[in-house]
């Protein structure tokens, strides 16, 4: 863009000329563009790869394989179909997860001003190198980490990249970061560094790296290794055993490899797949939005959340909770800066005789104000800050009392004089005139500057009982300010005015903790899960909203630890810890090592690009969508719409639905392919030489792994699901009683479908086709009879699937071209009423079993 002029006029005389265009140049020739590059894209071929080198899925391709070796060209089909639309999944969820180092530079101003050849500029962002002057002012975002060299009232939110919900006061000397926002004032800076060296930039390098696989990628890996070897042995087994037996080596083959189909539970992906698609949606419509879909079930076994504090513990905005007066103590309501509210004293509302020194002390931080608040409108639909933070709760609070218009005001008591707030005064003092001609001083403060002899005409024991009770509210967490005026005939200076003066009151300002937040924590106690707070903010402040939010008890147990003690003791154990303050961005990522390391899965909340890093490496990264920046959005697996960490609670709940359904259908899936093998195995001994073919083997799979299988992952949440512990990441999927119910439920598959073969080739029916009816009703049985709740209406599908599936069989049996396909018979009312007995008989040995095992659970 064309270079402008800028107004220099508050650079001091003693200000740098900056640095000369041609100079500028040869800088950034060395230091580079003051941008954050994002890593290169991996290829897709190699996404794709990755995908497919999953054991599972390695599996499912040799069984495709199989299957057209057999001719079996529906079921390689079907198998393909579920590999593609697997692969294709993992590769469209990990594109759109690789956007959080990008996304840094959105956070980079997109325009600077600068001194360039003795006069300023607004040049690009990207062309601001190391050495340059930098011009601020009130709502620049900063283009480089920089060195203070003027400051007037320079007031700075830094919470992106601190975490700290107050903006810090600056003076000449200090240092800015890139990124960060001039709330009020003006300065002078001189750049330091850029683009990856910047502050930005470092939080790029610890944003760098791929993601770890989840607990349940992990299991199905280990899952799918188990199963090669398994259905290999067995199949081999079974072809020798035909031999012996004097059947022809064709069929055998044949045979054996359609057992090995069989005991593969190819839908399994496509399971897994719909399961977290359908909890990612459930989830969407609560609040939360998933980037990528194995985060689902990881939710399920989250054991540790790390939470920040400001707007997910607490409101995220300052209100004015509580006055002190000589003449007692004043409570008020309210929530944000909606300038509603009610006061009251001792728990009844005051008297208009009582109101009076309340207005005069609300009324006087009104004139010594510089913010403003904006009503609902385009840009938001509740009150809003203009300015200070602080400022606007004060105003708030004013409003709350009845006092006059802060614009009315203004008008009819003008500022005349000021001495503004900085870090070494710690105090602003505003001089008005009034409609009478006099001078009123007004003075604001931390109590420690202001709760002087020096500055007050009061009582000893006045200013010793204000002392006392301003220290009570800072170690209740509260930022306290102290509050003085005067009137004066004639108009002193700024300077002159802070003597003298009479104490108004102290009011405690904070950031009150949400509603919902300490019945949230104790459902994550509830469920298993140990929360811990991280923040930017100060100790005090941190100890006292984790206190009344029940994160900690108040005394040794709530004892917090900062990032300046974590960094000189860096042997701590941080695992024994629940409360961290004036944490940096690596220390957070410490804090998920270290929980990491002892085996627990994290789930870290945040909103900063200090916490982008932190959100990227924990199993679980939760990023605020309403205040969040897009670095935080983008470094996150989990997006909460509505801020509000009961989300996150209801996605756990919503994890554990989806591991739940997944466990379920293995048994299910894997009991049905062990019954098989064993039919097979053991049909010969009963007098049953071949007791399925090929095809009907198919058939079966086909049905009962098809649309039935994949129902069963849209099941609702157990009752119990959210008042038991997650599970260890180590825990393999089938442990837990999972195998053993797997071998029962087969034992129990089996031994009814033989029972209804062995009764059908005793009363002279066909007795192959009725075992294979049996074989199938009794895995239809099963997976009706592992329901949670039983006769439930959240899951329609399941019924009609297994409805479906029982059709199908029978058409099977009694549609001529499938006759001819499957070779099968019909089989008559008896055959039928075997086969429905094996049903019944599987069905009742699940429900059984599942309140056997809910019992001893």
């Amino acid at each position: 863009m064309t270079s402008r002029a800028i107004d220099t006029a508050h650079v001091g005389s003693s200000a740098p000329t900056g640095l000369t265009q041609a100079e500028a140049e040869r800088r950034l020739a060395r230091y580079g563009r003051n941008e954050v590059a994002p890593p290169p894209p991996t290829p897709i071929h190699q996404r794709v790869l990755a995908q497919l080198r999953d054991p599972l899925i390695m599996v499912l391709l040799g069984a495709a394989l199989l299957t057209i070796a057999i001719g079996d060209h529906p079921d390689a089909v079907i198998i393909g179909l579920v590999v593609v639309f697997n692969t294709t999944v993992g590769v469209a969820q990990e594109v759109r997860a690789d956007h959080a180092v990008a996304a840094l530079s959105a956070l980079s101003a997109p325009h600077a001003r600068v001194l360039r050849d003795g006069s300023g500029r607004e040049v690009p962002a990207a062309l601001v190198v190391p050495g340059d002057t930098l011009l601020l002012g009130e709502g620049d975002i900063v283009a480089a980490d920089a060195d203070i060299t003027e400051a007037s009232s320079l007031l700075m939110d830094e919470s992106m990249l601190t975490g700290e919900s107050e903006p810090v006061d600056k003076v000449s000397g200090g240092t800015v970061s890139a990124g960060t926002v001039v709330v009020r004032g003006r300065g002078v800076a001189a750049a330091t560094a850029t683009g990856g060296a910047s502050a930005l930039g470092r939080i790029a390098v610890l944003l760098d790296g791929g993601h770890e696989p989840t607990p349940l990628q992990r299991r199905l890996a280990s899952l799918g290794r188990i199963l090669a070897v398994l259905t290999l042995v067995l199949c081999v087994l079974f072809f020798a055993l035909g031999l012996v037996r004097g059947l022809a080596l064709g069929t055998m083959a044949v045979t054996a490899i359609s057992l090995a189909v069989a005991a593969v539970p190819e839908s399994l992906p496509a399971v897994v797949t719909l399961a977290l698609a359908l909890g990612a949606r459930r989830m969407a419509a609560r609040g939360a939005l998933v980037r990528r879909l194995p985060a689902v079930e990881t939710l399920g076994s989250v054991s540790v959340l790390a939470t920040d504090k400001t707007g997910t513990l607490t409101e995220g905005r300052m209100v004015v909770q509580q006055l002190w007066l000589p003449s007692g103590t004043v409570g008020l309501s309210g929530t944000g800066y909606e300038p509603h509210g009610d006061l009251d004293i001792d728990g009844r509302p005051p008297t208009t005789e009582q109101l009076r020194p309340v207005r005069e002390l609300l009324t006087t931080v009104s004139l010594c104000n510089d913010a403003g608040l904006r009503p609902p409108g385009e840009r938001s639909d509740v009150w809003t800050a203009v300015g200070d933070p602080m400022e606007a709760a004060l105003l708030a609070a004013a409003a709350k009392a009845g006092c006059p218009d802060p614009d009315e005001l203004r008008r009819t008591h003008p500022r005349t004089g000021e001495a503004p707030f900085d870090s070494l005064r710690r105090r602003m003092t505003t001089l008005h005139r009034t409609p009478a001609g006099t001078t009123l001083i007004c003075l604001k403060g931390a109590p420690e500057a202001v709760l002087t002899p020096e500055l007050l005409d009061d009582p000893s024991e006045l200013l010793a009982t204000s002392r006392r009770q301003a220290a009570e509210m800072a170690t209740e967490g509260f930022r306290v300010l102290a509050v003085a005026t005067a009137e004066r005939t004639r108009s002193p200076s700024a300077a002159e005015a802070e003597h003298g003066l009479r104490l108004l009151g102290l009011l405690a300002i904070s950031d009150p903790p949400k509603a919902a937040a300490a019945v949230t924590l104790a459902a994550c106690r509830a469920a298993g899960i140990t929360p811990i707070l991280i923040t930017g903010d100060h100790p005090a402040t941190a100890h006292a909203i984790a206190v009344r939010t029940g994160l900690v008890e108040d005394g040794p147990a709530g004892e917090v630890l900062t990032g300046p003690e974590l960094a000189a003791a860096p042997d701590t154990d941080i695992t024994a810890v629940r409360v961290f303050a004036r944490t940096d961005p690596q220390q957070k990522l410490d804090i998920v090592h270290a929980w990491r390391a002892r085996g627990a899965v994290t789930a870290m909340t945040g909103d900063g690009v200090n916490d982008g890093p932190a959100l990227h490496q924990a199993d679980i990264g939760v990023a605020m969508g309403a205040r969040g920046t897009e670095v935080a959005r983008q470094a996150a697996d989990l997006v909460l719409t509505d801020d509000e960490l009961a989300t996150v609670v209801v996605a756990v709940e919503e994890g554990r639905r989806v591991y739940d359904n997944i466990r379920r259908f293995l048994v299910y899936a894997m009991a049905g392919g062990t019954a098989e093998i064993l039919v097979m195995l053991t049909g010969p001994l009963l007098g049953l030489p071949l007791p399925l073919r090929a095809g009907q083997i198919l058939w079966i799979n086909l049905l009962t792994h098809g649309l039935t299988g994949v129902a069963m992952g849209a099941e609702p949440v157990a009752p119990e699901a959210m008042r038991r512990p997650p599970r260890p990441p180590t825990q393999h999927i089938l442990a837990a009683g999972v195998w053993q119910r797997l071998l029962v439920l087969a034992a129990a598959v089996t031994a009814a479908s033989l029972l209804a073969g062995v009764a059908a080739r005793a009363m002279d029916l066909p007795w192959q086709s009725v075992l294979f009816l049996a074989l199938l009703g009794a895995q239809l049985g099963v997976a009706l009879g592992l329901r949670t709740r039983l006769l439930t209406r959240e899951n329609p599908f399941l019924p009609a699937a297994v409805a479906g599936s029982a059709l199908l069989a029978m058409a099977a049996l009694y549609v001529p071209a499938l006759q001819s396909l499957l070779e099968t018979q019909p089989v008559g009312w008896s055959g039928i009423w075997l086969a429905t007995a094996a049903a019944i008989s599987a069905f009742l040995a699940a429900r059984l079993l599942r309140a056997a095992f809910r019992r001893r659970s």
